[in-house]
């Protein structure tokens, strides 16, 4: 993995907490992508600075095992306009590994990445991680979508 310094940034979306235990987020994660793509969710989003879709994993109790917060959304210039039903995530500066899972989207190559995250030796901060799903990933079946990890 690259590791790199990021800028603060803010994204505004729909929310849901979850947790990895039992399966709880195979089942969450999902359901907020669908309702966010049955609900036009992207549409309704002022001042985004462009298409790509942001699944950021933040307020975690302790660490990927406990629960924590998926926010599925756009990154955006200004934060004065949060529609109704929708929350502002401020993404902190700081390092983080990055990482490209290419592949099926379908057969779970973004799910794979993360369970060799979870499984690797890196100095994680647990603050917030996130996957950008840009102008690459639009191909679900041959998608590239970037993650960064915050790390020490």
């Amino acid at each position: 993995m690259i590791k790199q310094e990021l800028e603060t940034f803010d994204v505004i979306g729909i929310s849901v907490r979850t947790s990895n235990e039992a399966g709880r987020a195979a089942i969450d994660i999902p359901a907020l992508w669908q309702r966010f793509m049955a609900e036009g969710i992207a549409d309704k989003i002022p001042n985004k600075t462009d298409a790509s879709l942001y699944c950021i994993y933040t307020d975690y109790e302790k660490d990927h095992t406990r629960p924590y917060t998926t926010v599925l959304g756009c990154r955006v210039t200004r934060t004065d306009e949060v529609p109704q039903g929708m929350v502002h995530v401020r993404l902190g500066g700081g390092l983080y590994a990055t990482r490209v899972a290419k592949g099926n989207l379908m057969q779970g190559v973004v799910f794979a990445a993360w369970t060799e995250i979870w499984n690797s030796d890196l100095e994680r901060r647990y603050t917030s991680d996130f996957e950008v799903y840009g102008a690459k990933a639009q191909n679900p079946e041959d998608a590239e979508v970037d993650i960064f990890v915050a790390v020490r």
